[in-house]
Order: structure tokens, then C-alpha cells, then sequence
């Protein structure tokens, strides 16, 4: 007499499977979260039952017995900002590669909420990546102390951290300003919780000191377009000739203003930034910018993310530093004379 059928969206389950294959359900939970731990034969069995009954496994379900979801949370500052988009999917393909799913985080540039967000998710994941991360040290570090962690975009001595050659970065930037002609930069400064913020006005600051070039700094201000253009009030009360900005969007924000007010980049002008985010050269004028290999910080830390899961060892003390270019395209020219 054959089986009834089962009754339509009824999810199998593995005391069912146990049942049919006449083994215990902790056999047939160990036979698809650790195999080697089950007879062979056994296993063969099991996954034939299951794959009749129509049993699937979930990463919820295998957590019950190996304290592994197979899920890692990515942080982002600010979802909105291109810069985060070959991140994520540097880091999905390393989670993909190795049979992980990951959980997206919006922070929303707000310290708060990324904790709130983080807290909610701890006992869902095995691991977490902080892209830009507004917390403070310390909070970042106490959740290192419950999950792995690993960040991204700032350097904690006691934490894994990947960030890029900020330092390279701003001084070829001012390298490039001083070819063109121009003896005195501004910054205009992003978030004062950045950490890539403050490292690029100091080593911008260094740079200019080594080469002779008067430097100064307005902001904060949003790290956005609204940002940029919210500079440009500034940058008319006391004007220059050449600005590097802290990413991109500000950079793009700044040149929308600076046209409005009849200023034109790079004749009266010159804008410089950091990221290398794709809109940077479709704009008018193309942006020249410090170009960040952004697929490859996400997948770098995903990458060690998961081999701290699997118990190696964190990589601490001096962080994991990846090269920079910079990309010269149609923002900057030379001085004008008498400017």
C-alpha cells in the first residue's frame, strides 16, 4: 500500500525523516551538519529520504546544533552612498564563495541605529563586517567580544581592520595640485566621526607642510551632494583655487554649487577627491579623484571575516592596508596666472 500523500504546504520535518529512515533526528541533523560524523551508508540513506520527503535544511535550523547560521551581517554607513555598492558585493561574493548569506545593515550615518540594528541581529549571525562605522572604539569593541568582527574603513589596534592608503592618497593629491601651479589647498571635511575623515585631513596637513603649500580646513559637513553645496557658502567668503573633498558626492555637490554661483571647475577652480565611485565619471566635468579598490576591501575582510569563524586566529595590531590611485580626469587644471 503506498504512502498518502503529505497534506499540500506542509513543511516535512526531520523527526520525520528520522522516522522513515529509522534513525534518531540527531542522526539526521548530524548527517547534514557534520557528516563525517555519521556511517556513511547512513548518510546516504538520510539525504535519499529527505530528498524524497522534500526536507530542506535551514541556516536557522542547523544553529541548533552547531551554533553556526551561516549568516554574516555587513554594516553600512549610509546605503544611499555609491560608495558602499562594490563593497557589498565584494563581500557578498566572498560570503557566496564560501556558503554564507549575507545580511544587510543601513546605518544611516547614526551611531544609534547601527547599535540597535547589531544588537537585533547578534544571535542571528556568526559574524559581522563594519563598513564605516560611526560606533565608538569601545562599543566596537565589546561586540567583537560576542561575535567576529571585522572593519572596514578604520583602524582599531585590537580589532581586524581593512582600510586603503589614505595617507598615499592625500599626498598625491596635493602632489598633483602642486604640478598645476596652486600653493594653497582646502579641505572640505566630512563627518567628524569618520575615522577616514580625520586621517585624510592630517596626512593632507603632513603632505602640504613637506611640500610647501598653504592648507585649511571648513566643515564638517554631510557627506553627500547637499554637503558639497553647503560648502560652496564657504568657499565664497574665503575663496581658493584648489579643494580636495572627503569623498566624491561632496566633490559632485561642490562643482553643482560652484556653477550656480558662476564659478567654473577647473578654470576658476580645481576639485579633487576620494572613492572613485562610477557617477565621478559621468559628471561634468569627470572628476579626478583618489581611486579606492572598493571590491576588493569588501571581499578582503569577508574573506578573513570567515576564517575567524572557522577558529584562525584574528588579525590585530596593524591593519590590513590596501593601495590607492589617483585618477586624473577633467576637475583639475592649471592656475590661472595672478589667481
Amino acid at each position: 500500500m503506498s504512502e498518502p500523500p503529505r497534506p499540500p504546504n506542509k513543511r516535512t520535518t526531520i523527526y520525520q525523516v528520522a522516522l522513515e529512515a529509522g534513525v534518531a533526528p540527531s542522526t539526521v541533523s548530524r548527517a547534514f551538519s557534520r557528516p563525517s560524523r555519521v556511517n556513511a551508508d547512513t548518510a546516504e540513506r538520510i539525504r535519499q529520504v529527505a530528498e524524497r520527503l522534500g526536507y530542506r535544511t535551514s541556516p536557522l535550523a542547523r544553529a541548533l546544533t552547531t551554533s553556526r547560521t551561516r549568516i554574516v551581517a555587513l554594516v553600512i554607513a549610509d546605503i544611499s552612498n555609491p560608495v558602499f555598492t562594490e563593497m557589498v558585493r565584494g563581500a557578498q561574493e566572498a560570503a557566496n564563495d564560501a556558503d554564507y548569506t549575507t545580511v544587510l545593515i543601513d546605518a544611516q550615518e547614526s551611531d544609534r541605529l547601527e547599535r540597535t540594528a547589531l544588537e537585533r541581529a547578534l544571535p542571528s549571525v556568526d559574524g559581522i563586517v563594519l563598513a564605516s562605522s560611526r560606533m565608538s572604539d569601545s562599543t566596537i569593541r565589546w561586540f567583537s567580544k560576542q561575535r567576529p568582527v571585522v572593519v572596514l574603513n578604520r583602524a582599531i589596534p585590537d580589532v581586524p581592520c581593512v582600510v586603503t592608503d589614505n595617507p598615499q592618497g592625500a599626498r598625491r593629491a596635493a602632489e598633483h595640485l602642486a604640478e598645476l601651479g596652486h600653493d594653497h589647498i582646502t579641505y572640505v571635511s566630512g563627518p567628524e566621526a569618520s575615522w577616514a575623515n580625520g586621517i585624510r585631513w592630517r596626512s593632507l596637513l603632513e603632505a602640504c607642510i613637506e611640500l610647501k603649500l598653504k592648507v585649511r580646513r571648513i566643515g564638517p559637513f554631510s557627506p553627500n551632494i547637499e554637503g558639497g553645496e553647503t560648502a560652496v557658502e564657504e568657499l565664497r567668503r574665503r575663496p581658493t583655487t584648489a579643494v580636495l573633498t572627503y569623498n566624491d558626492l561632496m566633490a559632485i555637490g561642490l562643482i553643482r554649487g560652484l556653477d550656480r554661483l558662476g564659478a567654473k571647475v577647473p578654470a576658476d577652480i580645481s576639485v579633487i577627491a576620494f572613492d572613485n565611485i562610477v557617477v565621478g565619471e559621468i559628471v561634468t566635468p569627470r572628476l579626478t579623484t583618489v581611486a579606492a579598490p572598493l571590491f576588493a576591501e569588501g571581499a578582503a575582510a569577508t574573506k578573513h571575516l570567515l576564517t575567524m569563524i572557522d577558529g584562525a586566529p584574528a588579525r590585530t595590531g596593524q591593519p590590513m592596508v590596501l593601495p590607492v590611485r589617483l585618477v586624473v580626469r577633467d576637475s583639475t587644471a592649471r592656475r590661472r596666472t595672478g589667481r
